[in-house]
């Protein structure tokens, strides 16, 4: 305990209604309730601006039409490849407290720019394809820097504890978002929904300052007895533009997490084109495919809500990183099998949001545990490089692979039958990845 967390005044800590009951939910020590409280409210504007604008992403794919998605993934991986060395040039030029407010004011201002090329309309088919894109290219990216952050403040056994809690504030937000949506799209217009977006990430952008301020005052990991005279996030990281690229490519455990990547964005690829295709053929007004995409989003978060409040820090407690991450994995082998038997419409609604829960719920906290053990260079450059250009590099590839075999006459069912050892792979590199990381944290004591 830091010494300024000596000084705060028990009453306001230990014995708090809040406190106590936020005890019952997850196990959370007196001096991280403000560091939580700040990240839980970070992750709730992120992902309800997020999902604000996500609805109206999946309809313009529906409407792009399924021979055209592998032209968008393709587009999203090369903007992607763009950002990877211009986030490697400025957080290696700038601190923490300085890069992580100006890439989220940078989104707000194009999401207002976006708005006002749709509101006067000019090529507003051109800027709905590269809407498409950037909603694409900056979910992950914003995502990543959150993670990034929470593998750099908390530690290793902290992620355990709360990463599940915290995960489930950015869930709370991602409910709020499709709601917003679904009520406020018809009355006000779509286009009008992305102000709206880009104001709670300039909320997220106010949290992440109280955090900076938090982690400034106690040190950058929360558990330290004691902080450093020269606190960590005051300092740039410093390193080449594309240190994070050579940083994944000389460490096996990296590459491994890439490899975990690439087969996760492979099998959600797989779904993404049964989602179009079984979405165009069952309904033929955008607007109620739109209203449906809502309404699986709000359904996916309330799941998730309930799992990360009661369930996550529980199971990762008793079964450890490694079991955790394979359970997502091990559901889609399921999944794949009766979606091969029967690709309808019901059996697919029911595959994707439990496994988007279960992503979200479980699979996500453990991956982003993974780096809690890496140093800080890694947790940022590399870990960006992995969420955003392997990520959509991923994307890209099977995306092309998957219509390559649909040209050749696959079916839904037999793209279903394809993905299930893939499935089967995922589970085997995910419970090796959670042992490794096992075995550093021991190692490095992080």
């Amino acid at each position: 305990m830091t010494a300024s967390d000596e000084s705060e005044p028990v009453t306001h800590t230990n014995n708090g209604p809040v406190f106590v009951w936020i005890r019952r939910l997850v196990n959370i020590e007196p001096r991280e309730l403000r560091a939580v409280a700040w990240a839980l409210l970070y992750f709730f504007s992120l992902l309800c601006s997020y999902y604000i604008v996500r609805s109206l992403r999946e309809e313009m794919a529906v409407q792009g039409g399924v021979d055209n998605l592998q032209w968008m993934f393709l587009g999203t991986f090369l903007a992607t490849l763009a950002i990877v060395p211009l986030f490697g040039w400025v957080s290696s030029r700038f601190a923490r407290r300085q890069f992580i407010p100006a890439a989220y004011f940078f989104v707000a201002a194009a999401t207002l720019l976006f708005f006002v090329l749709l509101k006067i309309g000019i090529s507003r088919v051109q800027v709905a394809i590269a809407f498409f894109i950037f909603t694409s290219v900056y979910n992950v990216f914003i995502v990543s820097v959150f993670w990034s952050f929470m593998a750099d403040i908390f530690s290793s056994g902290q992620a355990k504890r709360l990463f599940g809690f915290i995960a489930a504030g950015g869930t709370a937000g991602a409910l709020l978002g499709p709601l917003i949506a679904a009520t406020l799209a018809r009355p006000l217009g779509a286009i009008n929904l992305l102000p709206i977006s880009a104001g709670f990430l300039v909320l997220a952008i106010f949290a992440v300052y109280q955090l900076n301020e938090r982690t400034r005052r106690d040190g950058v990991r929360l558990s330290d007895v004691a902080a450093p005279p020269t606190p960590d996030h005051e300092k740039p990281m410093g390193g080449s533009v594309l240190s994070g690229i050579w940083l994944v490519f000389t460490s096996p455990y990296l590459l491994g997490i890439c490899l975990f990547m690439l087969l996760f964005t492979t099998l959600a690829t797989f779904l993404y084109y049964h989602q179009t295709q079984i979405m165009g053929d069952t309904f033929t007004d955008p607007d109620v495919r739109t209203s449906v995409f809502a309404w699986m989003d709000f359904s996916v978060n309330a799941l998730t809500l309930i799992a990360q409040l009661f369930l996550t820090g529980r199971i990762v407690n008793r079964l450890g990183v490694a079991w955790t991450l394979t359970l997502v994995p091990v559901f889609l082998v399921v999944g794949f099998f009766a979606l091969g038997v029967s690709p309808v419409l019901s059996v697919f609604v029911v595959v994707q949001v439990l496994r988007r829960a279960g992503n979200f719920a479980f699979s996500r906290p453990a991956r982003e545990m993974l780096y809690t053990v890496l140093d800080k260079e890694k947790k940022y450059k590399a870990k960006n490089f992995i969420d955003t250009a392997i990520y959509r590099g991923g994307d890209a590839l099977s995306a092309a692979v998957i219509q390559a075999l649909r040209i050749a006459g696959l079916g839904l069912s037999a793209l279903a039958y394809i993905a299930l050892p893939i499935a089967a792979l995922w589970a085997w590199v995910a419970f090796r990845l959670g042992r490794e990381q096992a075995h550093l944290a021991e190692e490095t004591g992080r």
